[in-house]
Formats: C-alpha cells, sequence, structure tokens
C-alpha cells in the first residue's frame, strides 16, 4: 500500500562535524556474484546512478547563496553546506526501515527518489549471493521543500528487491529487480505500473547506469557470461551497441561527458586483480569508436576499501567528467598496496572477503585532472604515504571538487577543494566522527531555498 508521510520526516541536528558509512551504498547493491562488489559505490555515485542526478544548472555561489550536498555516514543520510556548516542528518522513522540512501532527483531541483530497506536477510549461515536480494526494500519521492514523503513502486511489483537504477524522466524509471532467477532492468512509470523489460532475464546483469545529455541514450555496463561489457541504448533498451568487450577485460561504470561525444569507463585485469582494487581509464565514443586507453600501469584505485574491522566500509570508485571536458579519477603511488587485502580462495559470506592488514599496506592515492586529448595527468591533491584521497565530484560550475580523504587504517571524512586543488578543507568525520562517504552536489537553483531550520 502507498503511504505518505508529512509530520516525518525530521532531519536531526547535529552540533559538530562527525563521517561516514560502514555500510555500503545500498541503491547500487546487487546480489549476484564477486564481481558485483564493484557496484556498491556509484556514486555516485554512484553510481550507474550518480551521473544521472547531477543538475544541469550551472552558478553555484558562496555567502548567501552556498551550494548543499548529501553525504552518508553510518547508514544516514545528511545534507551540509559546502562550507561546512548546517550539518542536519534525516530522520524519516518509518517502521521497519534500517537504511536510507538518496537516489536521483526529478527535474524541479526538490523532489528526490529514496530507497530504504529493511533489515538484511543475508548473515551468518545465510550467503550474500542467496539471501541478499530477499531482503525488501521500498521507494520513495521525498519533497524537500514539503518534507513530505510518498512510497513509489508498490503498483505490480515484481519482486521484494527493488532498486532505483536511472530516471530517465520525471515520469519513468528504470529499476534493478532481482529475483531467484537474477536480476533485470525493467522501465516503468513512478507508481509501479506499466513496467517493461530493459533488458531480458539471462542475458547478464546490467548496472552503473548513465544518461546521455540529450536524455535519449543510456550507457551501462554488462556483467554477462562472457564479462564485463560496455553497452548503449535507447532509454527503452532498443538499438544496442556494444562499445567495449573483452574477455580478460573488466569494463565498467561509463558515463557521458557534458557534449555527449565521448564514454570514459574503467577496464580492470580482473585476472590478476581478483580484489578489483586497481583499474586504468578508457574512452571511447557511444558507438564503440575512436577506443583509447588513457592511463597504463592499472593507475586508478577501482575498489575502495578503508577502515578497521570494527569500522570498515568500502565500494567502487570511478571517474567523472569535469564540465570542460576533463577527467578526474583517483591515482595510485607507485607500488601502493591496499591495507584490506582480498582473499581469492575462501568463500565469499560477508561481500567484502578482505582481512585487515595495514602492516602491508604501501603508498596511498590523490585526486588528478586527466586531460583525455594529451593524456596528461595533473596533481590536485599531494602524494603523501599512507593518504587515501578518493570519490572525487565536481560542482557544475567546475569550481569546487568534493573528495574522501582517508588514512591507512582510517574512516574517510568529506573534503572540500578548489577546482586547482588549492584551499582543501575538511567538512564532516560523521556521526561521532565514524567516517563519512558518497559526497553528492545538491542540484543548483534548489540549494539555497533549503532553509537553516529544516537542517
Amino acid at each position: 500500500m502507498t503511504q505518505t508521510v508529512t509530520t516525518s520526516p525530521t532531519i536531526s541536528q547535529q552540533d559538530v562535524p562527525n563521517g561516514v558509512c560502514g555500510e555500503l551504498p545500498l541503491w547500487t547493491s546487487r546480489p549476484v556474484n564477486r564481481r558485483v562488489f564493484l557496484a556498491l559505490g556509484v556514486t555516485a555515485a554512484a553510481l550507474g546512478l550518480l551521473p544521472a542526478c547531477r543538475s544541469t544548472r550551472t552558478g553555484r555561489e558562496a555567502g548567501s547563496r552556498l551550494g548543499r550536498l548529501f553525504i552518508t555516514s553510518q547508514g544516514r543520510t545528511a545534507v551540509i553546506h559546502a562550507d561546512g556548516s548546517g550539518l542536519g542528518y534525516f530522520d524519516f522513522r518509518v517502521t521497519d526501515q534500517v537504511t536510507w540512501q538518496p537516489g536521483p532527483f526529478l527535474s524541479d531541483g526538490r523532489r528526490v527518489i529514496f530507497l530504504s530497506m529493511e533489515a538484511r536477510r543475508d548473515g551468518p549461515g545465510r550467503p550474500f549471493d542467496r539471501y541478499y536480494h530477499q531482503t525488501p526494500t521500498h521507494l520513495w519521492l521525498y519533497d524537500l521543500d514539503r518534507d513530505r514523503l510518498t512510497e513509489i513502486c508498490t503498483r505490480e511489483r515484481l519482486a521484494v528487491f527493488y532498486t532505483p537504477a536511472l530516471l530517465v524522466s520525471d515520469e519513468r524509471l528504470l529499476v534493478q529487480v532481482v529475483r531467484d532467477q537474477g536480476g533485470q532492468i525493467f522501465s516503468m512509470n513512478l507508481d509501479g505500473s506499466d513496467a517493461r523489460e530493459f533488458t531480458r532475464l539471462g542475458e547478464g546483469l546490467p548496472y552503473g547506469l548513465s544518461l546521455s545529455p540529450d536524455r535519449r541514450r543510456v550507457a551501462y555496463h554488462l556483467a554477462s557470461p562472457q564479462g564485463y561489457q560496455i553497452w548503449t541504448s535507447n532509454v527503452d533498451g532498443t538499438d544496442r551497441v556494444r562499445v567495449a568487450a573483452h574477455r580478460d577485460h573488466l569494463y565498467f561504470g561509463p558515463s557521458w561527458s557534458s557534449d555527449g561525444q565521448w564514454l570514459v569507463f574503467q577496464d580492470c585485469l580482473f585476472k590478476s586483480d581478483p580484489g578489483h582494487d586497481w583499474s586504468d581509464i578508457c574512452i571511447a565514443r557511444p558507438d564503440g569508436s575512436d577506443f583509447r586507453v588513457l592511463t597504463n600501469g592499472q593507475a586508478m584505485w577501482f575498489a575502495a576499501t578503508y577502515g578497521s574491522p570494527p569500522n570498515r566500509g568500502g565500494g567502487s570508485n570511478v571517474p567523472e567528467w569535469t564540465p570542460d571536458g576533463q577527467i578526474i579519477f583517483p591515482r595510485r603511488s607507485p607500488g601502493a598496496k591496499v591495507p584490506w587485502e582480498y582473499q581469492q580462495n575462501r568463500p565469499d559470506t560477508d561481500h567484502f572477503n578482505r582481512d585487515f592488514k595495514p602492516d602491508a599496506a604501501r603508498g596511498g592515492v590523490q585526486i588528478c585532472r586527466l586531460d583525455p586529448g594529451s593524456g596528461r595527468a595533473t596533481s590536485l591533491t599531494p602524494e603523501a604515504p599512507s593518504v587515501w584521497d578518493f570519490r572525487a565530484s565536481v560542482s557544475d560550475d567546475g569550481k569546487w571538487i568534493l573528495f574522501c580523504r582517508a588514512e591507512t587504517g582510517g574512516v574517510p571524512g568529506i573534503w572540500m577543494m578548489d577546482a586547482d586543488g588549492r584551499h582543501a578543507r575538511l567538512l564532516t568525520r560523521g556521526i561521532d566522527g565514524k567516517g563519512a562517504d558518497h559526497p553528492r552536489w545538491l542540484p543548483d537553483g534548489h540549494a539555497h531555498s533549503f532553509s537553516n531550520d529544516k537542517a
């Protein structure tokens, strides 16, 4: 039954900065196999979702019209000003909903889709790939101005496990539906009716979806029996084009350039790197032509892992286009090695399957800007041992960059810097200082109207 809540949610005020997410970014979670760990954290983002959630408006200003952003910490979502002020955590208080994560914004910039999850059905004695998708999920439309929460996608429900994959218009949503037979993308109305197959069952699991600037085409990677491949299609799933595919390469996380002429994505040599820690950056035309590898030596930090055994977390990093056609990404220092070592030859019972070995860790990661024409990379944050900078997100006007920073064995905080890397400053370390992750800009034009008395 559809629920509408007007007296709750509220936003709980936090008086001091605190940071992030031991949980993985839930809107991109996919219970399929080991490689699906790479989908967690898309941020941006995520994450197949995050590129489509970015506003096309420009003109963020400091002072009276502060840019605002979402972050996550300890499974909760917060709003914070770009200068670190006004930090407040959403508290929706809906029965049986354990975690909440934001998804795409509608075109008005004030309504956003949230995903909530009940208590996870996997755990000790219940393997992730067999039980996680039995966790009931719910999709909601939240109006930031009215504090109004309404459940969506309730009609003609196909499974208990729904996650939003991509908003293609204010009326149609691509939804990842996972059943015992496997995962599949459906296009449906926001109320859940008129569900149509975007992909077919059995052909592989598509995720990491990105919408073209003209809103006519979708790019995604497909986890198929032939490997991870990059595809484009119309928004209804027709007219598919395979952009990149090779059995020895794991291609992942495509996103469109602002002019719609290029896709950027990653290439992980998964056979020699089963933990998917590293990758190289590739670009190609949406029809698969002009394929280029822009980095070498698996230069990008791919599967971010951080924290200590009592408070760990992670999720995939993805490269991101800047408004001026550059690419930002987290670049490893020579010989860098993560403190969480992947264990290949044991059962994956927790969808993490890593041992904490901080003494064996080496080097770190810095945020870099990459020129796709020349292949030249420019450092934006310093290369420092035991410092891991990742999850960079550029403001719509290109002036500022959000990113996460964690020390070896530590949890990340949310940082902000100028576009040229100057004036880096910490915004928050999340709830009780336990880490903050998945920073994401709110759409411009709405940020200034989200008043302090609500956060």
